[in-house]
């Protein structure tokens, strides 16, 4: 046995901040997550740095903003950083360190200090590489039926899971996380890392789960103020919006009870994580982090999915629970405190004991000064949006015509007002710029003129073709070959002279 605590990291994909029961949402049930929370401190202004997968779990696993390592738009390829990573500090320290589901890191068997890695990439077998996840559908006899379901990894259609419930990639995940906790070494303490792929789409639930949304009022998308005429919002938000084409109301309430119903099984199953642990005799000194690499927009102002600094897409879920006996955590407490993924490094090692490496940028969540502002980013070129959040205002910026939007987000929570041009809110608007405006570097720099935003002219997005479906993947036996297909993929629009790029589509 070891007197040092156990830390099991919790990391969902596409969860917004707002999607739990204890944040007061009116539908979902998030009844473990709920407990959960009680039992320790919920962060309610808790934000992704840069709101899309890749950068958002290289700040998680590195303390690092985006700025340091190295990527703010989703770079598939990049190696990651030469900095001490979270896994490789616990080992460090004399831990064993395990993960389970993905980590969205290149190349794809690289462990990131991890000493093992049991893998599920949502079947990127263009890289080369066939994960575990895979390999154990065909272990069961269901070699290469992955996607025999036929819906897409960034869209909104759904239907019920097509296989046996214990192949889900959720119960899977649960199941290999359980079984990594009991395997462990005795006489070690240990940092877990179960990364579940959903509510991200494909939205794909137990058909039992739909079952439990069937009869639950969903609420309605809001619309602010300030997305009544289309042509005059920024390029980036045209482009996002695009991505709606195709969903009636009632096709979207569909996909939003699909999406529930992932997050449901997900936290259903973190209830038979807390047993294990409970069962092993391992659950009073164990550290539990939950989190979300970003959010999404489910609707709200005509957007799905991520990549905006919108509440939906960038604010995330965060809560912290510590030991049973002589922790620092708070039990039962709600901080509204500005945090970020960066911070979850710092954080944990901090409870454990284990000095934080030089050079990580996050502060801990129990100890440091809270933070004034927050500065987040995402995407260069023709879809940057910037952000920066103090006190209750928020500023979002977007390049391309040069364009702010001000949002007092204490109390118009779902961005119906755009304040910026109400001049009693001039003077947060100035400071907040202000603050943007020393953030900014790199090819950001051009944006400025003697030291104020200029920005970049103004455009009119026009939709391409979709030839892909949205990154849609197909049969998988035998397995599809290394292939150098576009992760990122700028559709060319239909009137070239109008635009040089078009909408990034992640291919997932």
């Amino acid at each position: 046995m070891t007197d040092r605590p156990n830390v099991l990291l919790l990391m969902v994909d596409h969860w917004p901040g707002a999607l739990l029961g204890c944040a007061g949402h009116p539908a979902i049930a998030t009844p473990a997550l709920d407990e959960l929370s009680r039992c320790g401190v919920r962060y309610t202004n808790a934000y992704s740095e840069c709101p899309v997968c890749i950068p958002a779990r290289r700040s998680l696993m590195t303390g690092l903003s985006p700025r340091a390592h190295g990527d703010r738009v989703f770079k598939e390829t990049l190696p990651m950083p030469a900095a001490k990573t979270l896994a490789q500090s616990f080992r460090d320290a004399g831990y064993q360190a395990y993960a389970v589901g993905k980590l969205h890191v290149y190349p794809q068997r690289d462990r990131i200090g991890f000493d093992d890695v049991l893998l599920d990439e949502e079947g990127r077998a263009f890289y080369g590489v066939t994960d575990d996840y895979d390999i154990f559908l065909g272990d069961v006899g269901y070699t290469g039926r992955q996607y025999d379901h036929g819906m897409s990894n960034n869209q909104y259609h759904y239907r019920a899971w097509h296989l046996p419930e214990e192949t889900h990639v959720t119960n899977w995940a649960t199941r290999a996380m359980a079984r990594t906790i009991k395997r462990r070494d005795p006489t070690r303490p240990a940092f877990w890392y179960l990364s579940y792929r959903h509510p991200h789409p494909p939205l794909v639930p137990l058909q039992a789960y739909l079952d439990l949304y069937r009869e639950v009022p969903i609420p309605e998308p809001v619309q602010g103020d300030w997305v009544a005429s289309s042509a005059e919002l920024p390029f980036a938000v045209q482009a996002v919006r695009s991505r709606m084409v195709g969903y009636t109301p009632e096709r979207l309430r569909g996909g939003l009870r699909a999406f529930y119903a992932l997050c449901t099984h997900i936290d259903h199953q973190i209830r038979v994580l807390v047993g294990t642990l409970r069962e092993e005799g391992l659950l009073d000194d164990t550290i539990l982090c939950f989190t979300s690499d970003h959010g999404d927009m489910l609707g709200d102002h005509d957007m799905l999915a991520k990549r905006l600094m919108y509440e939906g897409s960038a604010k995330i879920p965060m809560i912290l629970i510590g030991t049973a006996a002589r922790s620092p955590v708070p039990v039962n407490h709600v901080d509204d405190r500005l945090v970020c993924l960066r911070d979850v490094m710092p954080t944990l090692l901090e409870l454990c004991g284990i000095p934080t490496p030089g050079g990580v940028e996050g502060r801990s969540m129990l100890s440091a000064p809270p933070r004034e502002s927050l500065y987040a980013e995402c995407s260069e070129g023709e879809h940057a949006t910037r952000m920066v959040r103090k006190g209750p205002y928020k500023l979002v910026y977007y390049a391309v015509g040069n364009h702010r939007q001000l949002f007092d987000v204490d109390a118009d929570p779902r961005e119906t007002r755009d304040l910026a041009g109400d001049p009693t809110h001039a003077g947060a608007l100035g400071e907040l710029t202000e603050l943007l405006v020393g953030e900014l570097y790199g090819e950001d720099l051009a944006w400025l003129e003697h030291g104020a935003l200029r920005g970049r002219a103004g455009k009119t997005y026009v939709a391409g073709p979709n030839r892909t479906l949205t990154s849609q993947r197909g049969d998988r036996w035998p397995t599809p070959p290394k292939v150098d297909i576009p992760q990122i993929e700028w559709h060319s629009p239909a009137d070239e002279a109008m635009s040089d790029v078009a909408e990034p589509r992640e291919l997932r």
